[in-house]
């Protein structure tokens, strides 16, 4: 919650913003409320360029433990064509129609960030040009840039999953893991395994070293548990701009139109020929059904 309310302050002080979705809020927010409005109304202001959707502190289960956490942030642009029925006179109806502007999928953003609260403070950005890491000098006060195009590799032998859950997985996803652990995958090579459950501390350290991060959907959890608006599209934006992959294993996370704010996803990212190799065995899957 402080942490909520924090990157709200900051981004209401941007002027630049007319709307954020959080995943400590129920539905996307007004960051200038007026003196006799209730901070949680949803107003679209149409003189404010951009949205914001982000994961205020992820992984913040793992704050006792001393585990790195860190923020997602994505934008997009405010959608000037969504139209209001003129007829409604409902105002939360009125309102409920603009919500499209938060409700875009990933192809539409225009810069995604995420910040590593670590051994020292990354912070990853891409504005669809590049992917490119600063790192945050304290005695002066600034990021500096430390990691100019980031580019991940191609291929690695590392693994980034909660393996507890393999046995609830589909089987096509089986397969692929338990071959990279006895290598007898397709670089044959035997796989090594590095979870923290964090996924910005994950996805750092897969795109600094390359290999697979993944939150796959499971029996207990079909749909996964990471948000797609403010955990799935952003990260993913971030991994193609570096040169890498991002899927739920049939479809590219990027594609998908959310149907609500707190709509949850499966997820795989990384290198893309490991992550070609599960997209791969799906389409298998399927094509033999």
């Amino acid at each position: 919650v402080i942490s909520n309310d924090i990157l709200k302050r900051a981004l209401r002080f941007t002027g630049k913003l007319g709307v954020l979705a959080s995943e400590e809020e129920d539905a996307p927010v007004d960051l200038m409320p007026g003196e006799e409005e209730s901070p949680t109304e949803v107003i679209i202001d149409d003189g404010n360029r951009y949205v914001a959707v982000f994961d205020p502190l992820d992984g913040s289960s793992n704050v006792d433990a001393g585990i790195p956490t860190g923020t997602i942030i994505g934008i997009y642009e405010h959608d000037e064509s969504c139209e209001v029925d003129e007829t409604i006179t409902d105002d939360s109806v009125a309102e409920a129609k603009c919500l499209a502007n938060t409700l875009q999928p990933g192809t539409q953003m225009v810069a995604a960030a995420y910040c590593l609260y670590s051994s020292s403070t990354f912070l990853v950005l891409t504005l669809g040009s590049g992917t490119y890491g600063f790192t945050l000098d304290e005695q002066m006060g600034e990021f500096v840039l430390s990691h100019p195009n980031m580019k991940i590799p191609e291929t690695s032998c590392i693994m980034s999953f909660n393996e507890a859950n393999t046995f609830m997985w589909d089987e096509p996803l089986q397969k692929v893991v338990e071959g990279w652990k006895e290598g007898t995958g397709k670089s044959g090579k035997t796989f090594s395994s590095r979870y923290i459950g964090s996924m910005v501390g994950d996805v750092h350290r897969t795109l600094l070293y390359g290999g697979v991060f993944g939150y796959p959907g499971d029996t207990k959890n079909p749909n996964g548990k990471l948000r797609l608006l403010y955990e799935g599209a952003p990260m993913s934006f971030i991994m193609e701009q570096a040169g890498g992959m991002s899927t739920t294993g049939r479809e590219r996370v990027m594609e998908i139109k959310p149907e609500i704010v707190h709509q949850r996803i499966p997820v795989v990212m990384g290198s893309p020929v490991n992550v070609q190799e599960i997209v791969d065995a799906y389409t298998a899957a399927d094509a033999s059904e």
